[in-house]
Formats: C-alpha cells, sequence, structure tokens
C-alpha cells in the first residue's frame, strides 16, 4: 500500500510546529532560570547559598502543592519510571548545588564557561542514549553559540582553582538531567515529572537546614525566597513541556539565550553595564540560536 503524499506533508507539517513550539517554550524556560539565578544572586547577600537551595526547593513544593497534587489529583505519583524520576530529580539537585558551592570560589566568567558546555554534553549523549543523532550543520551552530559565550564570558588564560571541579560536576548532572527529562516526556505527564523533582529535592535538603539557617531580614527577602520557587517551577514545567515536543538536541543550543536574558537582568536589577564583549556574544549567540530557528521553519526535521 502506498504511502499517502498528502498525510505524510501533514505529519511532516505537524511534527515541524511541534519542534518549533518546543523550542519557544525551552527559550521561555531559560528567561525563567535567568530570572532564578538574578533572584538567588540577590539572595545569597544575605544568606548561605545552601538556605537559597533550600528555599528554591522548598517554596517549588508548596506552589506545586497549591496548584496541583496528589490530593487534588490521585494519579500525580503514579509513574511508569519511579528510578529515573529520582534519579533525574537528584541530577537536578546535584547541578544546582555542585554550582551553587562552585561560584563562591570561582570568577563568574569561569562558571557560565563551564556550564555552557552542556549543549554539546547533550548532543554527544543524545545519540547513544536517546537514538537522536545531530548533524553538521547543528553541531556547527553549537559551537558557534559556545564560541558567543566564551565572547561574554572571556575566561582568563591564569590558573584556575580546583572548584573548577565542581562546575564541571554540575555541568555533567544537568546534562544527564535534560537527557531524563527526554525520556521521561515519553512515559509521564509534566505535572508529575515536576512534582518529583520538587518533592525530592526538598526532602534532600531539609537535613541540611539547620546548620545554614539564618531567618529572613525583611518581608521582602521572605516574597524573594518564595517567587525563587515560583520562577524555578515555572521554568522547569517549560522546560518538561518542551522537551515532549522536540528532541533534546535540537533544543540544547538555546541554553545560549539565557546569557541575553542574564545580561539584561544584570543591566536593570544590578546596575550591570554590558561592555563590547558582552555586546559582541550576545549578536553572536542570537545569530546561533536564528540559524537554528530558521533551519527548523524551512528544512525541517529530516535534515539535521
Amino acid at each position: 500500500m502506498e504511502a499517502d503524499p498528502q498525510q505524510f506533508a501533514r505529519d511532516h507539517a505537524k511534527l515541524r510546529r511541534n519542534r518549533l513550539t518546543g523550542i519557544a517554550l525551552m527559550c521561555a524556560a531559560v528567561a525563567c532560570f535567568s530570572c532564578l539565578d538574578a533572584t538567588a544572586k540577590y539572595l545569597n547577600l544575605y544568606m548561605a547559598a545552601m538556605q537559597v537551595v533550600w528555599a528554591r526547593y522548598t517554596s517549588a513544593f508548596l506552589l506545586a502543592l497549591i496548584v496541583s497534587n496528589p490530593i487534588t489529583q490521585p494519579g500525580m505519583l503514579r509513574t511508569k519510571k519511579p528510578l529515573l524520576q529520582i534519579v533525574r530529580s537528584a541530577l537536578l539537585l546535584g547541578s544546582t548545588a555542585l554550582n551553587f558551592v562552585a561560584v563562591r570560589y570561582l570568577q563568574l566568567d569561569q562558571v557560565l564557561s563551564i556550564l555552557f558546555s552542556t549543549p554539546f554534553i547533550v548532543a554527544a549523549l543524545a545519540g547513544p542514549l536517546l537514538g537522536e543523532w545531530v548533524g553538521w550543520r547543528r553541531w556547527l551552530a553549537i559551537l558557534v553559540g559556545f564560541c558567543g559565550v566564551l565572547l561574554v564570558t572571556r575566561p582568563g588564560a591564569g590558573g584556575i582553582h580546583p572548584a573548577a571541579l565542581l562546575s564541571v560536576g554540575s555541568a555533567i548532572c544537568y546534562a544527564l538531567y535534560v537527557v531524563a527529562t527526554r525520556v521521561l516526556s515519553r512515559h509521564d505527564s509534566t505535572e508529575t515529572t515536576l512534582f518529583y523533582s520538587n518533592l525530592v529535592g526538598a526532602l534532600a535538603m531539609l537535613p541540611v537546614l539547620p546548620f545554614v539557617w539564618s531567618p529572613p531580614q525583611s518581608w521582602f527577602i521572605a516574597f524573594l525566597m518564595i517567587i525563587l520557587g515560583g520562577f524555578a517551577s515555572f521554568g522547569h514545567y517549560l522546560l518538561i513541556a518542551g522537551h515532549r515536543l522536540a528532541p533534546a538536541s535540537v533544543l540544547a543550543p538555546f541554553i545560549y539565550t539565557q546569557i541575553v536574558w542574564t545580561t539584561a537582568l544584570g543591566f536593570f536589577v544590578f546596575g550591570d553595564v554590558p561592555n563590547r564583549w558582552t555586546i559582541a556574544g550576545a549578536v553572536t549567540v542570537i545569530c546561533s540560536g536564528l540559524y537554528l530557528l530558521y533551519r527548523e521553519r524551512t528544512i525541517g526535521p529530516r535534515h539535521v
């Protein structure tokens, strides 16, 4: 029986729309993560880094209970991959904690340079683990975007602190988390995956709290501790939803757009004026993302 060309064209168009929607959700997710980082940076001035991590997970978990929880949705905790849910949640917690500790010892440009190696790791893992192989054009676009990040961060040529290994561990954990998110998106709902992320993180940070706790100095600080979880929950909800629509290798390069949001927030919140290197790097990142978007819109998923 011959395939229907019109049906093939409709399926191909739907697949392309899904991938483009996934890219849009990914860009929105990293915008939320930029807000999360800016809020965390501000809170780090008033409390220990591990207390900020605790606030991020606990507030996210409590907000999730209000919006969707096992009481109002009895099937929330049912998962086809319980072990992978726990491992994925632990990977995200590990990435967050390692990055918060590393930033205490490393310059921000060093941390960012290592963190933005994530798309390379995801692209390398997506083939053997997910069957989502990356073509040379996308590898080239990823490389161009990474060069744009290096223009912004310009890591120094001197020696680097051993804590850089923590940042490397954070990038590896996050890349594995992205791959695990893609796998779980095929089996469990977005709400279930998000709930497990917040639950595991909140429970894991609870025993740490007595050793790092200091009361909020104002209602505004307490509000930021709550909104921190909102940015995290909404960002990861968008991230999970995006991975339900598009392959991890397609979405990973758009993590670079976070540098644009971070630069803007640094200017408006902290008064950090971007220099010519930041502007040049941001333009490079945007061009890399626009090229990948062009490939998706004009050529589609058959040629990567």
